[in-house]
C-alpha cells in the first residue's frame, strides 16, 4: 500500500511532467499483425496505432525520486553516465540505464542505507523493431521493503548485440526471469549461472515473443487441412 509521502510524490510528479518535451515516436502501425494489403482478415484493417516512448523529465521529479536520484548521483560520480534518461508516465518512474553501468548501480541500490531496493521482483523483455540501434529494452521491477518504495530500470540492447549483464549476482531472483527473457527475445545475461530455455524445449528455433517471429498457422488432423498465418490469409470484404 502506498504512504502518504508516496502519493503526494507521484502527485507532484505528474505535474512536474506536464510541460516536458513531446513523445518520441517510433513509428504508426495500421491494420493488426502487421499485416499489407488484403491479407488481414480480423476486421481490424482500418485501425491506427501510434508506437511511442514518453518523453524524458528533468529534475525536479517531486516527492521521494528526487532523493532516490540524488543519492545515486552521491554514489556514483559518472552518473550522467549510467542513467542516460529518466521518464516518469502514469504516476511511476523508470530510470533508463546504459548497460555496462548496470551491476554497479543495482549494488548501490540494494546496499545503501538510503536506497534499500532489496528485491527484484520482475525481469521482462520487449521489441521495438523500430528503435534502431536499441531494439531489444530490458525492464527491471525494483522493490524497497524497507521504504516502501517502488522503482523501474531499463536497458536497451541492439539487436546485432543481445548481450546484457546479468544481475543474478545480486538479485538471485532474477534467474529464472533472466532465463524466460533470454528465452522469450533472445537477450544473452552474460554472467548468469545457467542461460538455458525455460519455457519452450531446448531445440526450440527462435524467440517467440519478439515482433519478427512468424507467427505461424494451426495445424488440423482431418485431412492435413491447416489455418494459414494471418499475414497470408485472403480478405473476404
Amino acid at each position: 500500500m502506498a504512504t502518504d509521502e508516496t502519493e503526494a510524490g507521484e502527485d507532484r510528479s505528474e505535474l512536474a511532467a506536464a510541460g516536458q518535451p513531446a513523445a518520441e515516436v517510433l513509428e504508426t502501425r495500421r491494420g493488426m499483425f502487421g499485416v499489407r494489403g488484403t491479407g488481414d482478415t480480423s476486421g481490424y484493417g482500418g485501425l491506427t496505432k501510434t508506437i511511442e516512448f514518453p518523453s524524458a523529465v528533468q529534475p525536479p521529479f517531486g516527492g521521494w525520486w528526487d532523493s532516490v536520484h540524488d543519492r545515486v548521483g552521491e554514489l556514483l560520480p559518472n552518473s550522467s553516465d549510467v542513467i542516460t534518461k529518466v521518464v516518469v508516465h502514469r504516476g511511476e518512474i523508470t530510470f533508463h540505464v546504459a548497460r555496462q553501468h548496470l551491476p554497479a548501480l543495482v549494488r548501490h541500490l540494494r546496499d545503501d542505507a538510503q536506497l534499500r531496493f532489496e528485491f527484484c521482483s520482475s525481469v521482462s523483455g520487449v521489441h521495438y523493431p523500430a528503435d534502431a540501434g536499441a531494439e531489444l529494452h530490458v525492464v527491471y521491477h525494483l522493490q524497497s521493503m524497507t521504504h516502501n518504495r517502488r522503482i523501474r530500470l531499463e536497458v536497451s540492447v541492439p539487436d546485432a548485440d543481445p548481450h546484457l549483464p546479468s544481475v543474478v549476482p545480486t538479485y538471485p531472483t532474477a534467474d529464472w526471469h533472466e532465463r524466460e527473457t533470454w528465452d522469450m527475445f533472445g537477450v544473452i545475461f552474460d554472467g548468469h549461472p545457467a542461460l538455458t530455455r525455460i519455457l519452450m524445449p531446448d531445440d526450440w528455433p527462435g524467440h517467440p515473443q519478439r515482433k519478427d517471429y512468424p507467427l505461424g498457422g494451426i495445424p488440423v488432423e482431418y485431412k492435413g487441412a491447416a489455418v494459414a498465418p494471418p499475414d497470408q490469409r485472403r480478405s473476404y470484404t
